[in-house]
Parts: structure tokens; C-alpha cells; sequence
């Protein structure tokens, strides 16, 4: 029986189509995908497309392996994503300075070299920024100050300035009274690093006004966005740092176990996050006002947030924090009902989608279905799997090729060199999907892309590589892994009008189209 409509206000009324392409993605100049005029050109390639909805990945700044899922603050914006070109039109850079930025590849990006040179120019935007910019964009900044500064935005700005006086190492290796937050050691900070302090809030400001002129673009051109929320927050992040007793860790910011997941599709060894678990008996005290506002600031970003690993919030897999591998895990209880209960009281109806693969018993989505939550299914792993259908697909839920934590579905068809899978299992892959979709090796990409347009799904997404039939050279995550991640990038060139055309032609024929 096909369950009724969601009740979400976020999802579309009607069967729509999206694309997922995380901003790093984007083409331009400056070395890595940015949030000023390629997003927008994005939007209006998307509005030619019929393309309604665009998916990205989370967007706090990024560290240890550059992972958008291990970000150091869960409210901040990533840095590296401000739009040079809005600086200089703006008259807080100039052409000259930024040519560095110009001699970095485009087909991917190269973080080691990206980083240092545009956090310096993104400081000296921010020395300029008060005495350039106009009265009223320093009332606008003012504004922001009042919202966000005690909340999240100063604790993270002692958070940067201090991990870069040790080094950038985790806090939990920081000299003792800045681990232990001794108040009279934070103060001389703050003191003596004044102007710093000033520039990261400065340049926080310019990531959340350049990302809402995008939204309300976005908006104009009838594409939503759909953002991205890890279920955990990383160690090494000011969120951890400030608030640790949301956290299961010991005085010295140790945790005791850590997040994971068991053996799976992606990993024989399953996938040791190394993410603190957290202390849900805190959370519920404080009726779980962390994660109200958490999700309040997520859902000013975007206008539907896919929760990752879902499943965490029935049980979560708590590995010993001493272990080598996942294998040695266990399944604890989560905070269930409560937690979404405490959210819709606060927030109203959740604009969530749950991110409900892997290992996903009857209480999990029992769970997700008793507070209506839309969930996922991806084609390559349901064409193989002799328990789900085409017709499984509901209405109420989000149809993939693939996801970001998949091979293109190219690099999927033909195996790659680091496919965990056997030749048999590729093989039964290939018969399967040409099985389910009727098409053929050379069209495996678009014949996807079709079956998952066709389903009852209220959206169906595909990546943008398989939409431009890339292979697994265009993956852009390998889980497990920690080195070659995020770092793909479209060429201008590759999205053609031809491409366009044909984008169009596949999202007009399932009745997709925003016009239906």
C-alpha cells in the first residue's frame, strides 16, 4: 500500500527533479567551487534543465581531510567558499591580488595550495571591510553580531585562533587551560588577538549574506535547496570544544567510544568515524535545545536537510575509542521520538529527509514513518536487491542514481580499480540494471537516470557526473578512505546546451518538470 502524501512543507507538491553538486563542485576561477555568480549561473543552467532541486553536501569549514562531514563548527560557514568576485566588486580586493588564485587547477582542487593563499586574502578583505563597505552593511553586520555571537560565532573564533597557535592540532592536545577553558587565559586572548577575533566574525558575515543572496536567487528560479546535516559533530570542532558536556568525553576531551558503522556495501571492516557519541541523557535534560537550534540554523541554509545515518537516532553503533576498526562495535540505544518530538514543539513541521541506508531494521523506520519523514532509496543498490522494487518506491521519499558515497554510475557498471566488490558482483550488477531499466552499457548513465525519473518518488536526483556520463574519475568521495576526497570540479565546458537539451528532454518526458 502506498503510504499518503508527506505532510513536509519543504518537499515539492509535485514530482520533481534535482541534481546533486556540492559547491566545491562548481566551475570558476578561484580555485574551488564558490557561492556568488557560478552558483547562480548553476541555478539558471538548472532552471533550462527543469531541474527544481540542488543538493549539496554540508557547508562548515572543513579540516582533517578536507571532509565537509568532519566540519569545526557546526554553525559556521566554510571560508573557502566566499565569492572572491563579490570581494572585488565590493572594493575589498582587487583583480591584482587575486590573480594567485587564477593558477590553480580548475578540473579539481588542489586544497594544499588553495587554503593558505585564500585565507590571506580573505583577511585582507576583512581588514578593509569596516572602512569600506557602507552604513548599511555595518548595521547588517551589527545585526549579525547580536544573533550569532553568543551563541556559536565568538567561541568559534577563540576556537580557530587558538588550534592555529598550536599548530592546528585537536583541542584535546591544546596547552591545559585553553583545554579546560581557564577564563582568565581566554581573556588574553581575546585581548591580545582583538583584530583576528574582529576578521573571522568579519568573514562569517560575508559567507551568510553572499550565501542568502544565493537562496533568494535560487528562489526566484523555483530550485530548492537541499542541504546536508552529519547526525555527529567532529571532536575537533569549536562545537565540542565549548559545549563538551553534550558529549561523552573525560576531563581532558577524550571520548570513551566513538561513532561508526558495522561491515557494509562500502567497507568489510565497516567505517570508524572517530566522532564523539553524545551524551543523550544531557540533551534530553535541556530538551534537546542544542539540536533545535542546530537544525533552525541548517533550515535558514536550505530549504530541506537530509539527516546523515538517520539510523543514529534509534541506535547508533559505539565503538571502543581504543579499537582499530568498526568491527568491534555495538548497537546503543538513541533518543528516538523524544528528540523529534522536542524539535516539531520548537520548530513546527521538520523539514528533513532521512538519510535511511545501510543497516535499517523495522524500529528505525517505524521511527522515521510515526513523524512522517520522507527517506532515500539509490538505484544501485536496489536494482541488485531482491527485496525492493520500482514499485517500493513511494511517494513520500527521494529516488537516486547515486549518492556522493557512490561511483558514478559508469565507474559503478564497469568496476573500478578500488571497487570493493568481486567480478561476480559486478556482473550481477550489470545484468541487474540493464534488467531494470532496458537500455544498454553504452546509456547505462541516462537509462538510470530515466528509471529513477519514472518512480512514484517525489524527487528523484542524480549527481551531476552521471548526468554528463562521467566515469570513476569524477567520484567524489571513496568511503573509508582519507586521501583524493572532495576534490572533483565541472569544467564550464562540460555543461553544454547540448547536455542541457537533453537534461530537459529526460525531465519534460517523466512529468517532472516544474510546468506540470
Amino acid at each position: 500500500m502506498t503510504p499518503a502524501p508527506s505532510n513536509n512543507p519543504a518537499m515539492p507538491t509535485t514530482r520533481s527533479a534535482g541534481v546533486c553538486l556540492h559547491i566545491t563542485s562548481l566551475p570558476g576561477d578561484y580555485g574551488i567551487g564558490e557561492i556568488g555568480a557560478a552558483a547562480r549561473k548553476f541555478v539558471d543552467s538548472m532552471a533550462t534543465m527543469g531541474l527544481s532541486v540542488w543538493q549539496f553536501l554540508p557547508l562548515g569549514p572543513t579540516a582533517y581531510g578536507d571532509s565537509p562531514y568532519q566540519p569545526l563548527s557546526t554553525f559556521a560557514g566554510n571560508e573557502m567558499l566566499v565569492d572572491i568576485g563579490d570581494l572585488i566588486q565590493n572594493k575589498l580586493l582587487d583583480e591584482d591580488e587575486v590573480a594567485e588564485l587564477t593558477t590553480l587547477p580548475r578540473q579539481h582542487v588542489d586544497y594544499g595550495a588553495l587554503i593558505p593563499i585564500k585565507h590571506r586574502l580573505l583577511n585582507l578583505a576583512a581588514s578593509r571591510f569596516e572602512k569600506t563597505v557602507g552604513d548599511k552593511t555595518l548595521e547588517n553586520f551589527r545585526h549579525f553580531l547580536a544573533r550569532n555571537d553568543k551563541q556559536w560565532l565568538h567561541d568559534y573564533a577563540l576556537f580557530r585562533i587558538l588550534k592555529t597557535r598550536h599548530g592546528e592540532r585537536p583541542w584535546p592536545e591544546w596547552r591545559p587551560e585553553f583545554v579546560h577553558r581557564d577564563p582568565a587565559a581566554l581573556a588574553q586572548v581575546e585581548q591580545r588577538e582583538a583584530d583576528q577575533i574582529q576578521a573571522i566574525k568579519i568573514i562569517q558575515y560575508l559567507f551568510f549574506e553572499q550565501w542568502s543572496k544565493l537562496r533568494d536567487y535560487a528562489h526566484s528560479r523555483g530550485v530548492i535547496l537541499f542541504g546536508d546535516m552529519p547526525i555527529c559533530i567532529a571532536l575537533d570542532s569549536s562545537d565540542a570544544w565549548a559545549s563538551r558536556d553534550m558529549l561523552r568525553l573525560d576531563d581532558e576531551g577524550n571520548p570513551d567510544c566513538v561513532a561508526g558503522v558495522p561491515p557494509d556495501y562500502f567497507s568489510e571492516d565497516g567505517q570508524l568515524w572517530g566522532n564523539p557519541l553524545y551524551d543523550w541523557n544531557q540533551h534530553a535534560a535541556t530538551g534537546y535545545a542544542w539540536w533545535v537550534e542546530r537544525l533552525k540554523a541548517t533550515a535558514e541554509l536550505a530549504d530541506l536537510v537530509r539527516i546523515d545515518h538517520f539510523r543514529g537516532f534509534e541506535s547508533y553503533w559505539s565503538i571502543p575509542a581504543e579499537s582499530e576498526t568498526a568491527r568491534t562495535g555495538a548497537w546503543e540505544p538513541g533518543p528516538g521520538d523524544a528528540i523529534f518530538d522536542a524539535m516539531k514543539d520548537a520548530l513546527g513541521a521538520l523539514p528533513i529527509v532521512a538519510e535511511n541506508l545501510g543497516v535499517i531494521t523495522p524500529e528505525v523506520e517505524s521511527l522515521r514513518s510515526r513523524h512522517d519523514i520522507p527517506g532515500m532509496f539509490v538505484l544501485q543498490f536496489d536494482v541488485c536487491d531482491d527485496d525492493v522494487t520500482l514499485d517500493d518506491v513511494v511517494d513520500n521519499s527521494v529516488c537516486y542514481t547515486g549518492t556522493h558515497d557512490n561511483d558514478t554510475t559508469i565507474g559503478w557498471f564497469h568496476g573500478s580499480p578500488d571497487d570493493i566488490r568481486t567480478e561476480d558482483e559486478i556482473r550481477r550488477a550489470q545484468h541487474c540494471v540493464l534488467e531494470v531499466t532496458g537500455g544498454s552499457p553504452e546509456t547505462v548513465h541516462t537509462d538510470l537516470i530515466r528509471t529513477a525519473f519514472s518512480t512514484r518518488a517525489r524527487i528523484a536526483i542524480a549527481p551531476m557526473q552521471d548526468y554528463l556520463g562521467l566515469g570513476s574519475e569524477a567520484r567524489i568521495n571513496t568511503p573509508g578512505t582519507t586521501g583524493g576526497n572532495w576534490q572533483w570540479r565541472m569544467l564550464d565546458t562540460q555543461l553544454t546546451p547540448e547536455v542541457c537539451d537533453n537534461i530537459a528532454a529526460l525531465v519534460t518526458a517523466s512529468g517532472r518538470s516544474p510546468s506540470n
